[in-house]
């Protein structure tokens, strides 16, 4: 038996039609694929045909755990493919192939790779899902999602320096924190600024109607050894109604974009979000420069990095932003909202016209 798993790429070469690189595994064994393609059948790229056999498969002589989600780029001299691997002793790695022609391709060896004894100044897991290299700024940068047999983990980067087909790491770090974001995928937008959307795991809908969801778009940017990452500045346009939160707790919309700003990033404060009924749906802590989340089904921490936190709240999905990292949760379906916020700080909610929801729930299918 054959399964298509998540986990690919889509490129447009000049002049030829839309590729979708994507995984294919066979059973029992899911966690080894191979890459196969697919084109569209119109351009409204709804339905797309499978073509031809697999294009890239694990390479011989490699004692692997995992190979899988292919990210297929251009980097000015020919195509390249990463594809996500983990070794049996324990090295998590991102796997180069080349083509010129997209059609015939070369396993040239790991473009990087790292063992999951290290752990200085951040473990990597055994295994590296959805790796994708681009440039940030003057830098190459390389994302990839932390993994160990069977554990997804959180999101992480490496900056450093691309060259001859590979990647030499100068700075590792953190991008996410909590227990929904993983499997970022790289884009330009139309201003070509960089960015990542995620798969968000555990968000579903009570009625079954849908199940998990995307994150909305971030833009990142490299301030010194960091990668930093900031909601769509798009998002702001949608912005109506304001509101500062102050002692005592104020409804808001169940759509809303609330901006929170301790008086100093060791800050002692506090934000909630309760439903109609007064029960806590989200409460947020912040002390000695870590934020803790709290929902009804878990806590989890994050660092703080200066005084500015950004929340973004689409009725099951909350997305918070901060230069230190980002944090998505699963929050209990509500049919209101209200807010408040207590301690050294101040928070301001903002109303959002239209809707995100159809964007984070993209991913259910």
């Amino acid at each position: 038996m054959t399964a298509t798993t998540a986990g690919g790429s889509i490129v447009t070469p000049p002049g030829q039609p839309a590729t979708m690189f994507y995984t294919t595994v066979d059973f029992p064994d899911v966690q080894v694929g191979r890459v196969r393609v697919a084109h569209p059948e119109d351009e409204s790229w709804i339905a797309w045909e499978k073509t031809g056999p697999a294009f890239a498969e694990l390479p011989e002589g490699l004692d692997a755990v995992a190979y899988r989600d292919p990210f297929v780029f251009h980097d000015g001299e020919a195509w390249r493919m990463l594809m996500g691997a983990g070794l049996e002793d324990g090295t998590a790695t991102a796997l180069l192939h080349s083509s010129r022609d997209l059609v015939h391709w070369t396993y040239d060896g790991p473009l990087a790779s790292r063992h999951t004894s290290e752990t200085t100044p951040l473990w990597m897991g055994a295994v590296w899902e959805c790796p994708q290299l681009f440039l940030l700024g003057d830098k190459w940068v390389l994302t990839v999602s932390v993994w160990e047999p069977f554990i997804p983990h959180y999101e992480a980067y490496a900056i450093g320096s691309y060259a001859d087909g590979r990647f030499t790491a100068e700075h590792w770090g953190r991008l996410t924190y909590g227990p929904c974001y993983y499997a970022g995928s790289t884009f330009t937008d139309a201003d070509g600024s960089r960015g990542l959307i995620y798969w968000l795991r555990g968000v579903d809908d009570a009625d079954g109607t849908w199940a998990s969801a995307n994150s909305i778009p971030h833009l990142l940017s490299l301030e010194d050894d960091t990668v930093v990452a900031r909601p769509h500045h798009n998002l702001e346009a949608l912005r109506g109604d304001e509101q500062v939160l102050a002692d005592g707790v104020l409804p808001i919309p169940t759509l809303a974009d609330l901006e929170w700003v301790l008086d100093s990033p060791s800050a002692t404060a506090q934000l909630e979000l309760c439903d109609n009924d007064g029960e806590v749906v989200l409460r947020l802590l912040t002390a000695a420069g870590v934020l803790r989340a709290q929902t009804p089904t878990g806590e989890w921490a994050m660092p703080l990095k200066g005084i500015a936190i950004r929340l973004l709240v689409d009725g099951p999905v909350c997305e918070l932003f901060n230069d230190a990292g980002t944090m998505a949760l699963s929050l209990p379906a509500v049919e209101g909202l209200r807010a408040g916020a207590t301690g050294a700080g101040h928070a301001t909610a903002y109303s959002l016209a239209g809707a995100l929801l159809p964007v984070h729930q993209s991913a259910s299918s």
